[in-house]
């Protein structure tokens, strides 16, 4: 039994669809609306929708996520505020949902310690590079309030291990793409430029920024292969491909497939 928690995100309804598809047993944690919306998982397959039990609910609230957590045997906690913009207005919101969040998961679990979790965190801990590659050794620098939250909540995972013996790990997924994702993503943004007949000038920033991006499948599986993986609890994994492209490489394919020519404004 496998627990996915921010099932409803991006990422979160690639992880529940292809755990479906290799034959495990999935509970989907979204975060509760008004409208009922299960979020991307609304949009994915009916045959795949029907094998996955669905828990609405919120992360912040404990008792909420005590009841989704049991008989799981393994935790995939996604749950998160992600957007960097917005944390600089709602910096209390991450800390509730991202750090507080996890703290619930872990405390929810943590008399069996027989639940496996693994905890999502984010590049962004990082900051700017101070030598590439990026590894898991990679100083922290928090540059948002979103990163600071994500890093709060990657050192309190480490010391549930180191104090409770609790089995968990942390993987760090580097700029993840693909169908689903939010359009204020860099890809998408160029994308959508492109389409736009508007104008012909693209307004993008710093073109010449290389980052390490990864296809929606590519995470996944890096997701999945945590599952089999031995002697991992307790330790930080990056998922990336070691590739670096530029932006600007990126305006050049999405030129040559759109075959339209626009300027950098």
């Amino acid at each position: 039994k496998i627990l996915v928690t921010g099932a409803d995100g991006f990422i979160g309804s690639y992880l529940v669809e292809q755990l479906v598809k290799l034959g495990f047993n999935v509970r989907a944690f979204v975060f509760y609306n008004f409208q009922n919306s299960w979020g991307w998982l609304s949009h994915i397959d009916e045959k795949i929708k029907k094998e996955i039990e669905v828990v609405s609910g919120d992360i912040r609230d404990f008792d909420c996520v005590k009841n989704a957590t049991q008989k799981c045997d393994y935790i995939f906690h996604l749950a998160a505020l992600i957007g960097i913009p917005y944390s600089y207005k709602a910096p209390n919101s991450y800390v509730e949902t991202n750090i507080k969040g996890l703290l619930n998961v872990m405390n929810a679990v943590k008399e069996k310690n027989s639940t496996k979790i693994i905890h999502t965190s984010t590049s962004e801990v990082y900051g700017t590079a101070k030598f590439i590659p990026m590894t898991e050794d990679h100083p922290l620098n928090a540059q948002s309030p979103y990163a600071a939250s994500k890093i709060g909540a990657d050192q309190l995972a480490i010391s549930f291990y180191k104090s409770f013996n609790l089995p968990i790990s942390i993987i760090r997924p580097f700029n993840t793409y693909g169908p689903r994702q939010s359009l204020r993503a860099i890809i998408p943004t160029i994308i959508t430029q492109f389409l736009n007949k508007k104008t012909n000038k693209l307004k993008l920033g710093n073109v010449n920024v290389t980052r390490d991006f990864n296809f929606i499948s590519d995470t996944v599986n890096g997701f999945i292969s945590t599952i089999k993986a031995k002697k991992i609890f307790g330790e930080i994994i990056n998922i990336g491909s070691n590739y670096e492209i530029s932006v600007k490489e990126i305006i050049q394919i999405v030129s040559k497939f759109t075959n339209i020519n626009k300027e950098i404004e």
